[in-house]
């Protein structure tokens, strides 16, 4: 399941009570770092925390790896315990408060960083040899240590109709050759000028929280801009601020004035199909819709470069090890044993999301080389770019977010940017630059 359709999902934060009452007490055979007593089969019992209440498909997934696991040796149980996504991570925050995390639980790739270096989590040793030919974006690597791994990853392009370019003289751009800053808003005037749609393209303004910094901080970086200096990860002056980022803000916020995308979108996402957007930037777990409804006159297009070069964002759910767990061998074992190209296709066909191994690629049907959904592989191996691995991160995103609502709705480009950048330095100055 998508990065967005996660975030979707609601639940109330009495849930989350109710499941850490549940997972760190209660009645189980075993405490959730498999120190406890044994299962009656012998087996010492391990917990695993997933966000995926939600998210049936991925959670039957995540409940197959784990039942294949635990048949495949004697020693371990893992047991798993889903969580509403919007409650997920307060509960994971509040049992590391009490150090009564699980074992095994998952992590948004960005957040890796952060909860490393708060020490929820301890490195895990899965072989390189499993490790080394996966995606980059699908390691959660902070400072050279490993810390958790995906079994997919996320990639965006822009969603567009063959028919629609060719109808107003528009190049389609190939991955050797995407659209430049000037190619890209002459396409976007043209279609505005057919007066066939409500909006040239689609940006989902209306999903909040991640998909901000993970979908709008890529323009901004091929701009030139970023969201904090990674030379060093001490300031965010003269990156989110600079002459750079001040040309990103005045170009996304025209996007808005002129009516070039909606500034109010609703959250569903679904504009393009619909034919209100001409074109969609979006995902690769959108492609099979997009399919259904324009066929082969679907197109799935690289990012534009917008002065520097073409970025995306890399990085979506792993899976990582409480710094309290005393079984290291039961989450080390099981990552491994999922690492098994089947199991990284499965999650990969059913989700639409980006397959974390050539051999997964060359198992499934929907990212085979020709397909329009391969196109994302390519421009995740080509222009993919994490955001900031920094403990800071979480902050950084927050105000990021926030930054980028008021540009949309029309405050000062400079006046936002620079507000933001003392934010952020401040808080990175009250924290010894999480050293």
């Amino acid at each position: 399941m998508s990065i967005l359709a996660r975030n979707l999902r609601v639940a109330a934060l009495g849930v989350a009570g109710a499941l850490v009452l549940a997972a760190c007490g209660g009645g189980t055979s075993a405490g959730p770092n498999g120190s406890a007593a044994d299962t009656p089969g012998g087996k010492t019992k391990v917990t695993m925390w997933t966000h995926n209440a939600g998210n049936e498909v991925e959670l039957k997934l995540v409940q197959q790896v784990t039942d294949d696991y635990n048949a495949s040796q004697d020693k371990y149980e893992i047991t798993v315990q889903a969580f509403p996504q919007a409650s997920y991570n307060d509960a994971v925050v509040s049992a590391a408060a009490s150090k009564s995390l699980p074992c095994l639980l998952d992590v948004d790739a960005p957040i890796t960083p952060s909860w490393a270096y708060a020490e929820y989590l301890q490195p895990l040793t899965v072989a390189a040899e499993l490790t080394d030919p996966l995606l980059p974006g699908v390691k959660g690597i902070y400072e050279d240590k490993l810390y958790s791994v995906g079994f997919y990853d996320a990639a965006l392009g822009i969603l567009a109709r063959k028919s629609v370019l060719e109808d107003n003289g528009i190049r389609i751009p190939s991955v050797d050759q995407p659209w430049t800053s000037e190619e890209f808003d002459a396409a976007l005037a043209r279609i505005k000028a057919s007066g066939k749609y409500d909006y040239p393209l689609s940006l989902a303004t209306g999903w909040l929280g991640e998909w901000y910094p993970y979908a709008y901080s890529p323009l901004l970086q091929s701009f030139g801009g970023d969201l904090v200096d990674r030379s060093d990860f001490s300031t965010a002056e003269g990156v989110l601020n600079g002459p750079r980022a001040v040309k990103w803000g005045e170009w996304f916020q025209g996007l808005f004035k002129n009516e070039l995308a909606n500034p109010k979108e609703s959250v569903d996402g679904t504009d393009f199909v619909q034919g209100k957007a001409a074109m969609q930037w979006a995902g690769s777990w959108s492609v099979g819709d997009a399919i259904k409804k324009y066929g082969d006159d679907t197109l799935v297009l690289p990012p534009p470069n917008l002065g520097k070069q073409p970025y995306i964002g890399a990085g979506s759910w792993q899976w990582g090890m409480s710094a309290t767990c005393r079984t290291p061998e039961a989450v080390n074992g099981w990552i491994s044993f999922a690492l098994q190209d089947k199991y990284l296709s499965a999650f990969s066909e059913q989700l639409g999301n980006l397959p974390a191994s050539a051999g997964a690629q060359a198992l499934g049907t929907k990212f085979k080389e020709g397909t329009k959904e391969s196109a994302y592989l390519q421009f995740a191996r080509k222009y993919a770019l994490i955001r900031p691995p920094t403990p800071a991160y979480p902050f950084i995103a927050k105000t990021f977010e926030k930054a980028a609502q008021d540009i949309i709705a029309g405050a000062n480009v400079q006046d936002t940017l620079n507000t933001a950048v003392d934010a952020i330095d401040k808080n990175l100055a009250e924290n010894n630059n999480y050293r």
